[in-house]
């Protein structure tokens, strides 16, 4: 045949109605198995991909998932999806991924973009977001229309949509109060951006551990970052050419804890002979840095698996809702629940890059 065939080509092939051909393609158990098995075969002679749109239409709502993720580049993404995918094999579902491209300063755009695409793909029953970032008003006006919408974020405020996230402030202070259990007093910090509800988080969790400990945070000893590649040279180089230097550094996130572990090498820095080191995420390079670097472990498996369990939940709770916002888009089920904001535990992973001060 010619073209793209259809359900009801291949029912006319089979001698079968277009109800049967559907029954067959939703597994469904009132049928012949004689039957299945010919249209079955015709299928597979033919080629015929089924269209997974109209499928959904018809039976009132799909089957599939969209994940929205930054870059697969991101080194934190892999671990996530590792959760998101071991709960969604357990389930009927399947998933829609969808990496936002982190170009030319388009990244924020691209992410609400992707979302309404998504949308009016009539593909996708549910949506995780994955740091969205500015996208979140978007995204809570969706789940307030009726669309099940779960986000994990640590940037932004978290609003009444279910939300997964990691406990920053405590991780930050637990570090803190590790180099001060090893004898340090004098601990710079190197922030992330300002803007980002993480960054006051994280620096909140260290000033929180140097009160706890008689100490007050010296100005002079943070300095800012970006959590991006390079961002952390300039603070470090301010701490390791002072006339008194702090006698560790707690990096805001592992990867400017690299740019301290770079620039510590080129002015002839001992870590952690000369300044103790101490990263937040733990990405999995960080266990083969030289030294190994300590670091604040981000539970990122977990996160993709209890917000993947929080979207299921929705999905298969129904309810009413409106189709004000995007008619004929959003499902027919929808969870009514208050706010769930999971705020998951984090873990110090000590390894080689802190000592006591000489």
């Amino acid at each position: 045949m010619v073209g793209k065939l259809t359900i009801q080509d291949i029912a006319r092939l089979a001698g079968v109605s277009k109800a049967t051909v559907s029954r067959v393609l939703n597994a469904k158990p009132d049928v012949d198995p004689a039957t299945r098995e010919r249209i079955l075969q015709i299928m597979q002679e033919q080629g015929f991909v089924p269209n997974v749109a109209a499928s959904s239409l018809a039976g009132g709502r799909s089957r599939l998932i969209g994940v929205v993720i930054p870059p697969l580049t991101w080194p934190l993404i892999t671990e996530i999806l590792r959760g998101v995918s071991e709960v969604v094999e357990q389930s009927s579902y399947e998933l829609l991924l969808y990496s936002v491209a982190h170009d030319l300063g388009d990244y924020e755009k691209n992410k609400g973009t992707v979302i309404d695409r998504i949308l009016a793909s009539h593909l996708a029953s549910g949506l995780l977001a994955v740091y969205p970032g500015s996208s979140i008003p978007h995204l809570t006006k969706l789940y307030d229309q009726g669309f099940p919408v779960v986000i994990i974020d640590d940037r932004e405020t978290p609003t009444h949509v279910p939300w997964v996230s990691a406990d920053n402030q405590t991780g930050a202070a637990a570090a803190t109060r590790y180099l001060l259990q090893l004898g340090h007093r004098r601990i710079a910090f190197i922030q992330g951006p300002l803007e980002y509800e993480v960054s006051l988080k994280r620096y909140q969790g260290f000033c929180e551990a140097l009160k706890e400990a008689g100490l007050t945070p010296d100005p002079e000893l943070v300095q800012q970052g970006n959590f991006m590649a390079k961002s952390g040279l300039p603070g470090a180089k301010q701490f390791f050419t002072m006339e008194k230097r702090p006698t560790a550094i707690f990096a805001g996130n592992d990867q400017m804890a690299y740019d301290v572990l770079e620039d510590a090498e080129a002015h002839g820095v001992r870590i952690p002979g000369d300044i103790s080191l101490i990263g937040f995420d733990d990405i999995p390079s960080s266990a083969y840095t030289r030294p190994a670097l300590t670091s604040v472990r981000q539970p990122f498996y977990e996160m993709g698996r209890r917000a993947t369990e929080l979207l299921l939940s929705q999905l298969d709770a129904p309810r009413p809702v409106p189709t004000s916002y995007y008619p004929a888009i959003l499902p027919l089920a929808m969870q009514n629940t208050s706010a769930n904001y999971l705020q998951l535990p984090t873990e110090l992973i000590v390894r080689a890059s802190c000592t006591s001060p000489r």
